[in-house]
């Protein structure tokens, strides 16, 4: 029997006796669980491998697995027996996600007629009446005495809890077993609700001149389950899936928490993916954000630069005016290679850039994102805007020129660059321009690099406190 209190507009659990099972149906709960192993890639999905003791009867039965993962995609589910292959064999297999709450049974039993436990309030007694349940949609609606009340006070009493309402989610399996007694049995599945993504966090030192670098990974659980000792692996990569039509999922508080023991992981290949191994089990708990240390490196060199990055559609016009006053982008530079203290396939992630003020204190001064990177490549980091180095440009002169085919258009355009340090220190900054067309720098005041088709490069030094002016004449051509 089962007995519910009903408060408008919620409903209670006041006290739950479950109905048995049916006697042929065989639980297995986490108890049996010898092993667990949870490999989760990027996009929402994780291989679940869950290994069990369990002892098995001889001939066909049903097999309820308790505490598999909510969002189990159950058309990938795969039980065997590890010892003897040949002796079990799946039938027919059943998800039962649908869990045990006062709203959902009483659900079950909308058009079907139950028991309500009512008290009079003047005199405290109470009486029993039975309450056909007609709807449970925005609230419960019942008849009771002849009579349609909506969300009737009182304490629903039920004869059973329905078959296919679990506490937890249950994978129910039809198997013949020709192997009688204890068994091992894994259950692999893949599911949703896991997912991972790698954090960096980086301490730059005084002179700008090198770095330290910790990088974590976040964890999330939100698959229903929890997974205690698990082995831990993780993909990096983008896995290929088929996509699926997917039914919005409410966003649910998760707990953070932090590993008490880092410990820097370890990575193989894998195909044509990057395989991160925790070298110890953790647990994953339900509802839960963790992280765990995925690597750490200390006074990796670092070059820093400052880039005031053009555009190209001044050079297919004339204008009087080409914007505001520039500021100079922010960039930090270093190499993903083991010389270098990294060396290491890194996975894409948020990479959070600190430096200590004279006080000591550690202070944030910009973040960007990187892809996949494989080793021994270079990782460029935009953290910001500098804020004492700028830059006014200005279009000295436009004029089409005429040069006949194959060039249906051609212009030259002369440029003037100022820029200004109010620093008490000189820098060296980047000018990059990216001109298009087919172009050539007809006269400059400084030596460019044409470091790519479409892009020119200057190097230039800015005196303590001063300015420097970057003047230069571009023929371009279609």
């Amino acid at each position: 029997m089962v007995c519910l209190r009903s408060l408008t507009p919620f409903l209670l659990a006041c006290s739950i006796i479950p109905a048995s099972l049916d006697a042929a149906e065989l639980v297995s709960g986490l108890e049996d669980q010898t092993g667990l192993a949870v490999t989760i890639y990027n996009n929402d999905l994780a291989l679940i491998k869950d290994r069990r003791k369990i002892d098995l009867s001889a001939g066909n039965l049903d097999l309820a697995i308790r505490g598999v993962s909510a969002k189990m995609r159950p058309e990938t589910a795969l039980l065997r027996n590890l010892k003897q292959p040949q002796a079990l064999t799946v039938l027919e297999q059943n998800f039962n996600f649908d869990l045990l709450t006062p709203a959902k049974i009483l659900e079950k039993y909308v058009g079907q007629t139950v028991e309500i436990i009512r008290m009079n309030p003047a005199t405290g007694k109470e009486t029993q009446q039975p309450a056909a349940i007609l709807s449970t949609n925005n609230g419960v609606v019942a008849k009771i005495a002849g009579r349609i009340e909506t969300n009737p006070k009182g304490r629903y009493i039920f004869p059973s809890i329905p078959e296919n309402l679990r506490d937890k989610p249950t994978l129910v399996t039809q198997i013949n077993n020709t192997a009688a007694g204890t068994q091992e049995l894994e259950l692999s599945y893949l599911s949703r609700g896991l997912g991972w993504k790698a954090d960096y966090v980086v301490e730059l030192n005084g002179t700008d001149s090198a770095l330290d670098l910790a990088g974590w990974v976040t964890l999330t659980n939100n698959s229903g389950t929890s997974y205690p000792r698990a082995r831990l692996q993780l993909v990096a990569g983008d896995v290929h899936q088929v996509q699926e039509i997917l039914h919005p999922i409410r966003a649910t508080a998760m707990e953070m928490t932090m590993a008490k023991a880092p410990a820097p992981m370890r990575q193989e290949a894998l195909f044509e993916y990057h395989l991160y191994t925790l070298e110890r089990p953790t647990t994953i708990a339900d509802r839960q954000t963790k992280q765990v240390s995925l690597l750490n490196a200390s006074k990796v060199p670092v070059t820093k630069e400052l880039v005031f990055q053009g555009q190209d559609y001044y050079y297919r016009s004339a204008y009087k005016s080409l914007g505001r006053p520039l500021k100079a982008a922010i960039f930090i530079k270093f190499e993903n290679q083991a010389s270098q203290g990294l060396g290491m396939p890194l996975p894409k992630g948020i990479i959070r850039v600190y430096k200590r003020d004279s006080g000591g204190n550690a202070q944030f001064v910009g973040e960007d994102r990187i892809d996949h990177t494989p080793k021994n490549e270079t990782i460029r980091l935009k953290l910001g805007e500098a804020f004492d180095i700028t830059a006014r440009k200005t279009q000295l002169d436009y004029a089409k020129v005429n040069f006949g085919h194959p060039y249906s258009y051609a212009a030259e355009s002369t440029y003037r660059i100022e820029l200004k340090n109010a620093k008490s220190m000189p820098i060296k900054v980047k000018v990059q321009e990216p001109i298009p067309g087919d172009w050539k720098i007809l006269r400059e005041s400084a030596q460019h690099n044409k470091v790519a088709a479409g892009l020119a490069e200057w190097q230039i030094e800015i005196p303590a406190e001063g300015t420097t002016v970057l003047e230069y004449r571009v023929l371009v051509r279609y």
